[in-house]
């Protein structure tokens, strides 16, 4: 229960204080993802590094639910310095590890957005 509580502390930070927020210019690459249960609506902004597969700088915005923007929070975090090749191999799975909670089946396409 503890650890659980834990994780709800660290979603609600993110929530509320999202890391690497706002937009990026230039942008490599850009790309907005929309959850149409709910309306949440993601932007994630990428620079790469010279060799054209490392990323550099990553930033988001959006609006959202506190799953939603922690994810992405959380998420931006993360990609910051992986290549395309890794980011492309990141699954559901990843996504929902980087929470560190049980979700609802409801919650799960909130989490699975960024």
């Amino acid at each position: 229960m503890q650890g659980s509580k834990m994780y709800q502390e660290v979603i609600l930070d993110h929530y509320r204080n999202p890391r690497r927020w706002g937009r990026l210019s230039p942008a490599t690459v850009s790309h907005t993802g929309e959850n149409a249960s709910c309306g949440d609506e993601l932007t994630f902004d990428l620079r790469l590094a010279e060799d054209g597969e490392t990323i550099e700088e990553v930033t988001f915005t959006g609006e959202g639910c506190a799953i939603s923007i922690a994810s992405a929070s959380l998420l931006a975090e993360e990609l910051l310095g992986m290549t395309l090749s890794e980011v492309r191999d990141l699954d559901r799975e990843d996504a929902l590890d980087l929470l560190g909670i049980e979700l609802t089946p409801m919650r799960v396409p909130c989490a699975v957005l960024a």
